[in-house]
């Protein structure tokens, strides 16, 4: 069959299949020292890409001007992110009560280290704390706080998921958010694959970050996966977009 220049570029548009393989932040076993090493390297690939800077664009204007914004996010990590958030809120004289949440540990343990460095407290203007959560557990006192909080945020956790789960994820954090829901994660297609490949192996040492860079936008979901997975969770009006470099936006206002 001759080369087709035209049937060439439309499959390079086209992301391969999903699939979802474990990846080494997954295990409880994991050497601390080898998860303290990747939470680095994530957050240096999240400062990179500008993670914290997709979220603030599309949250700044809902932030009240007479009382704290409440914002829980989930599976924080290290808590780059919404530290992030808190320093830019502070920049800009807002006020700002976030709460962070994770199943692990290590990475609270590192996320409460790295807020005290910045000087945030479970107290002021502009507070920071951390809370041991099971996001996929919507129903135990070891699950999600129930909020309601202002905005809710998640970024680069859709993708561990499977499709029931991640569904069952965007509903419970829906019934959360008194304002704003803020999902962010990777886009899967070829160009992700190629970023997010360089990005882990230029910008960190990590074992972990380097098997699980690529593992993560092999299970990503692609935008209109993405808005399949927001319809069945019934967040109607939910837009998805895509977002610099290889990321997309979920944007979904409940009031």
């Amino acid at each position: 069959m001759p080369f087709s220049p035209v049937g060439a570029s439309r499959e390079l548009r086209m992301p391969s299949p999903r699939i979802l393989q474990p990846e080494w932040m997954d295990r409880d076993d994991l050497d601390p020292a080898l998860h303290r090493q990747a939470l680095v390297g994530l957050a240096r690939l999240n400062m990179v890409s500008g993670s914290a800077g997709i979220l603030w664009s599309a949250m700044r204007g809902r932030l009240f001007a007479d009382r704290p914004t409440t914002l829980l996010d989930v599976a924080t990590g290290s808590g780059d992110v919404p530290r992030a958030l808190a320093r830019r809120a502070k920049r800009a004289g807002l006020q700002l009560s976030i709460t962070a949440c994770d199943r692990s540990d290590v990475a609270l343990d590192e996320a409460r280290r790295a807020a005290r460095l910045d000087g945030f407290s479970s107290e002021g203007p502009v507070s920071f704390q951390c809370v041991r959560a099971e996001a996929l557990d919507v129903h135990s006192p070891e699950g999600l706080p129930t909020g309601p909080f202002d905005i809710v945020t998640c970024s680069l956790f859709l993708h561990h998921l499977t499709d029931a789960e991640a569904v069952s994820l965007l509903a419970a954090l829906a019934l959360r958010t008194r304002n704003l829901l803020l999902v962010n994660d990777l886009d899967r297609g070829w160009w992700g694959h190629f970023v997010v490949r360089l990005g882990s192996f230029l910008l960190t040492r990590s074992p972990v970050v380097r098997f699980d860079g690529p593992a993560s936008m092999g299970g990503a979901f692609t935008r209109a996966e993405t808005r399949e997975l927001a319809a069945r969770a019934g967040l109607e009006g939910a837009t998805v977009g895509w977002r610099w470099p290889c990321r997309w936006l979920l944007e979904h206002h409940t009031a």
